[in-house]
C-alpha cells in the first residue's frame, strides 16, 4: 500500500473516531431540553449560544443553502452521466473509468449516511419547519454539499486540463462550500453542533474516497 493511501486513510480512520466521540458526547455532555419540541440537546450551552449569536431562523440563508444542495446534486448526476456516456461509447463496463466507479461507490455510502440519520435522530431542529419536529444531527444538508463538491474537485483537478478553466471550477466548488457552512449556520435551522458533525463526517467519506482512488493509482 502507498504511503499517500495510507496517509489518507489513517486521517480518515482518525476523523471518523472524532465523528463518533463527538455524537456520543452529544448524549451525554450538558444534555437539556431545548427547541420548540423541548426535546433533549447535547452542549445546550454552547449549541444556545450560538443559536442566539444567529439570531433565529432566517429562511434567505436556508433558501440558497438550499439552492446549493440541489447543483451538488446536479454535479453527482453530471458525473453519473459522464460514466454512462463512457459505458455507451466504450461498449465495456471494464472500459468505463475507475474512479467513476468509486465515486458512484462514495454516492451510495453519503446516500446511506443521509438515511440512517433521519431514521436514527440524535437531535431535533432549533425551530419547526414543518407541522413536527425534524432530525437535524448531523447536518445531512452540510454533509452532501461538502462531500459531493470535495469530491468534484478531484475529479476536476484529473479531468480537465485548462489550468483557467480548472482554477474557475475549483473556485465555484470551494464557494458553495463555503456559503452552505455560514449559511446553515447562520439560516438557524441547525445547532451549531449539527454543522460540526456534518463536517466531520463528510470530511471522513472523502478522504476515504482519496484512500480508494489513491489504492487504484487513479490520481
Amino acid at each position: 500500500m502507498k504511503t499517500k493511501t495510507k496517509k489518507n486513510l489513517l486521517a480518515a480512520g482518525i476523523l471518523l473516531i472524532a465523528f463518533i466521540l463527538f455524537t456520543v458526547l452529544l448524549r451525554l455532555v450538558d444534555v437539556r431540553a431545548a427547541g420548540p419540541a423541548e426535546a433533549p440537546v447535547g452542549f445546550a450551552g454552547f449549541n444556545g449560544f450560538v443559536f442566539g449569536l444567529s439570531g433565529g431562523e432566517h429562511l434567505f440563508w436556508y433558501d440558497l443553502t438550499d439552492w446549493i444542495g440541489v447543483v451538488a446534486i446536479l454535479a453527482a448526476a453530471g458525473f453519473a452521466v459522464l460514466g454512462l456516456c463512457q459505458l455507451i461509447s466504450r461498449k465495456s463496463f471494464k472500459k468505463v473509468d475507475s474512479d467513476l466507479y468509486i465515486l458512484a461507490c462514495f454516492y451510495i455510502v453519503v446516500a446511506a449516511a443521509y438515511v440512517f440519520f433521519e431514521l436514527c435522530i440524535i437531535n431535533t431542529r432549533p425551530v419547526l419547519l414543518g407541522e413536527t419536529p425534524e432530525a437535524s444531527y448531523p447536518s445531512s444538508h452540510t454533509m452532501i454539499v461538502l462531500a459531493i463538491f470535495s469530491t468534484a474537485i478531484m475529479q476536476v483537478c484529473s479531468r480537465v486540463h485548462s489550468r483557467a478553466l480548472r482554477t474557475v471550477l475549483i473556485l465555484i466548488c470551494a464557494v458553495l462550500m463555503g456559503v452552505t457552512l455560514v449559511g446553515r449556520l447562520l439560516s438557524g435551522v441547525h445547532w451549531a453542533t449539527d454543522i460540526i458533525g456534518g463536517l466531520l463526517l463528510s470530511a471522513s467519506l472523502v478522504l476515504f474516497y482519496r484512500s480508494a482512488v489513491s489504492a487504484f493509482e487513479i490520481e
